[in-house]
């Protein structure tokens, strides 16, 4: 990034500081922060909504009309809608207000104190500091997860940690970096911490925690340990108030972890009447279907190529990764995170691609490349080549199966789905429209709805929320072992081809 070209967003009452690339999209800064787009960006729901405090930031003739439609005035823009140009000071209400969640306001009794959400993802934590008394978030930090180094994928990081007995080495690294961010969150702010939530994928859970991963590394992946685990600062050699209490959730299933139970509790599939699914294409893919009376979930092979593993050119969804791409022919219009030169590609990018590829000719349903270079340069400097496509391919059969799966347990079908939510990092980001003609989403696009970081909203709501409420949940979700179930190979080949469900 060139220095000379920043300028500074800075977001209250936050007080955080972000240098971008002039034009840059808000969209595709906040939402690393925590900040939700429920309608995915179409400037409908009007929760992204921000404050402009000082600087400008200039309204299209598109933008003014969702602005009016939503009754909004003034100073008020969709963040959604908004790439400003020079420096701005914007508030954002979202950080103020109560939790949101499944685009309306969480309802909490209000305790004393703060607490801490964090989401240990695979590839990137995230956490946040709350005011317990109303529910406003007081700061955000969002950092790498420092044990990617080991692995991109959770299977990597458990062979490193059998290797020679080194997890301890991953869960020092984990617990040095999380401790790190809450330093950071606690600048501006007092100590006097009352709760810090933690949620993750089970692998993450085993790390934290200190549990052994063996279990999880062979069939059938069962471990004794997916409970809730509490700590006292003093066992993780952390220098917090001794009365602080932190927590990480308890896991569903060998690979369905606590950010899947945040994703459940955001969505309300437990409170639900009607049927709902949530999927995570996360680094670990998940899927859940259900209601207030059941629910069943598993993990599938989908998420390390949507999040960029095992693709020549791939990359999470953060700055400099191609997110969208439209065009006919060889003729491509690439949009990249940030702004700025294209790095690689993020998954939302590479569904997007395949779309085009079919409508253009220049790849069958089958995902042959119909030409004898087999590959596809999409700008100079990034290229699709047919093992990338292979990935892509494995990736979406493996979420469609496992949805169909999921649904035949129930015996159920997708007519008797009312919503289907989108989470994970580059959820923003997918063209749903693209995602059905590839085959990935079979649902019409009315019943989609684009969640984003639906395990930090659940790490939030846990905070307020005694455990006896998550187990009501956990005692009426099972695990599905997806590859056990005797239709796996059928379904799983017919979802190979790149065509409608």
């Amino acid at each position: 990034m060139n220095k000379y070209k920043e300028i500074k967003i800075i977001l209250h009452p936050v007080g955080l500081e972000i240098p971008v690339e002039p034009g840059t999209p808000l969209i595709d800064i906040l939402h690393e922060y925590g900040i939700e787009f429920p309608c995915g960006g179409k400037g409908t729901c009007g929760s992204c909504r921000i404050k402009i405090l000082s600087g400008n930031i200039p309204l299209t003739e598109k933008h003014e009309s969702k602005l009016k439609k939503l009754g909004f005035t003034g100073d008020i823009r969709l963040a959604c809608m908004s790439a400003p140009e020079s420096n701005i000071t914007i508030e954002v209400p979202q950080f103020e207000s109560m939790i949101l969640a499944d685009n309306s306001l969480f309802e909490f009794t209000p305790l004393s104190g703060k607490g801490i959400a964090v989401d240990v993802g695979t590839t990137t934590v995230v956490a946040q500091l709350l005011d317990l008394s109303s529910g406003q978030v007081l700061n955000v930090i969002t950092d790498r997860n420092p044990q990617g180094k080991y692995g991109a994928d959770i299977m990597s990081r458990i062979e490193f940690g059998l290797l020679n007995e080194q997890a301890e080495i991953l869960t020092n690294l984990i617990r040095d970096k999380i401790l790190e961010m809450i330093r950071i969150l606690l600048v501006k702010s007092s100590n006097g911490i009352r709760k810090i939530i933690l949620v993750g994928n089970t692998v993450m859970h085993h790390l934290f925690s200190g549990f052994a991963v063996k279990p999880l590394s062979f069939y059938p992946f069962e471990s004794p340990d997916l409970g809730i685990k509490s700590f006292r600062p003093a066992e993780l050699g952390w220098n917090l108030g001794q009365e602080t209490e932190i927590t990480f959730m308890p896991s569903i299933g060998s690979f369905v972890g606590s950010d899947i139970l945040g994703g459940i509790f955001a969505t309300k599939i437990h409170l639900s009447d009607s049927f709902k699914v949530l999927i995570d294409l996360g680094t670990n893919g998940e899927i859940v279907v259900g209601n207030k009376e059941r629910i069943v979930c598993a993990s599938t092979a989908a998420g390390p190529a949507f999040e960029g593993a095992r693709i020549t050119m791939g990359m999470t969804a953060t700055t400099g990764a191609i997110s969208s791409v439209t065009g006919y022919g060889n003729r491509f219009n690439c949009h990249t995170i940030g702004n700025i030169k294209p790095a690689g590609i993020c998954g939302s990018g590479m569904i997007d691609a395949m779309a085009v590829f079919l409508e253009s000719n220049l790849m069958n349903d089958c995902g042959d490349i119909l030409s004898d270079e087999k590959q596809i340069f999409l700008e100079k400097e990034v290229i699709i080549n047919q093992q990338d496509i292979r990935e892509i391919q494995l990736a979406k059969a493996a979420i469609a199966t496992g949805l169909e799966i999921l649904l035949n347990h129930l015996g159920i079908s997708k007519d008797h789905i009312n919503e289907l939510y989108i989470a994970g990092a580059f959820g923003n980001y997918i063209n749903l429209s693209n995602a059905q003609k590839i085959g990935l989403l079979s649902l019409p696009e009315e019943k989609i709805r684009k969640m984003g970081n639906t395990a930090l909203i659940g790490a939030k709501m846990f905070l307020f929320n005694d455990y006896p409420k998550i187990e009501e949940i956990l005692k009426i979700t099972r695990h599905i072992n997806l590859e056990a179930d005797e239709a796996f190979q059928e379904l799983f080949i017919q979802h190979m081809l790149f065509k409608p469900g």
